[in-house]
């Protein structure tokens, strides 16, 4: 026994940490951000002052697979002040139209010059009972919404994107404007229990989010499903935004060439029917 116990021992005593690290580890590659999607709306933004409205890295993330990561942050410092008793549409739309507004009438005469694109967001999370929630605001305000959310049979969380734009035409108001909202249904665990919901209020994640959770983060782990799209719940729906800015590009060539949106789409027709 004492025999095979010493062949157990190794020969040598194994290389220390640092050691290990340095020529052991197999180190992943790193790879570099994808290629832009080569769209035209997309294209055309390249090299432009592109304004996000928004201190939210996230939606700064979301915004840069759409090839738009040059994109300079401006926060909007509009009060986020309009009556809960709206419709929850209604509410994140007209929110996010504020941001998007504030931030251009901001920057329309910079020295930075003009922006090519404004792009404004706001996201709000409805419980079952239809009331919009906010920001948590104490341990036992973000336990409670939390345990609201869990509770209930789902929530929806809706986000509303808008995008502006100067138009050379000096018709009144001068901008282009486009707007869409998305909406995503997300189920809690209902075998959550209130010692994950107490840890999850103790890592402090959710604090700056409405609804008192991050899906992207470890906030995950409270969630069974969801149906619609991940982007919308993180904070920016990229299917949306996509439209929103393809809009708002097509209204700014109309009126590069001095047509308003109803006159090119009129051409666009006659020049069908004349090809039949």
């Amino acid at each position: 026994m004492a025999d095979k116990k010493e062949e157990l021992v190794p020969a040598e005593p194994p290389p220390s940490y640092e050691a290990a690290a340095q020529t052991t580890m197999v180190r992943p590659r790193v790879r570099g951000p994808p290629p832009p999607l080569e769209l035209p709306a997309l294209t055309a933004l390249r090299g432009k002052r592109v304004i996000l409205a928004s201190a939210s890295p996230r939606r700064r993330q979301l915004l840069a697979h759409l090839g738009l990561g040059h994109a300079q942050i401006i926060p909007s410092g509009a009060d986020e002040n309009l009556s809960k008793s709206l419709p929850p549409f209604e509410y994140v739309l007209e929110t996010a139209k504020k941001k998007a507004m504030t931030v251009y009438r901001q920057e329309i005469d910079s020295r930075a010059g003009e922006p090519a694109l404004v792009i404004a967001a706001d996201t709000v999370v409805v419980s079952h009972m239809g009331a919009i929630m906010e920001k948590p605001r104490s341990d036992k305000d973000h336990l409670g919404m939390l345990r609201v959310l869990r509770d209930g049979l789902s929530h929806k969380v809706y986000t509303a994107v808008v995008g502006m734009a100067p138009l050379e035409s000096a018709v009144s108001p001068g901008y282009a404007l486009e707007t869409g909202v998305d909406e995503t249904i997300v189920h809690f665990d209902k075998e959550v229990t209130d010692d994950l919901l107490r840890a999850y209020v103790n890592t402090r994640e959710g604090v700056d989010k409405a609804g008192g959770y991050a899906i992207q983060g470890t906030g995950s782990v409270l969630i069974e499903k969801i149906e619609g799209t991940y982007d919308n719940v993180v904070g920016l729906p990229l299917r949306t935004t996509l439209k929103v800015i393809e809009n708002i590009m097509v209204q700014t060539e109309l009126a590069a060439e001095g047509l308003t949106g109803a006159e090119g789409l009129e051409g666009d027709e006659e020049e069908e029917l004349d090809g039949e």
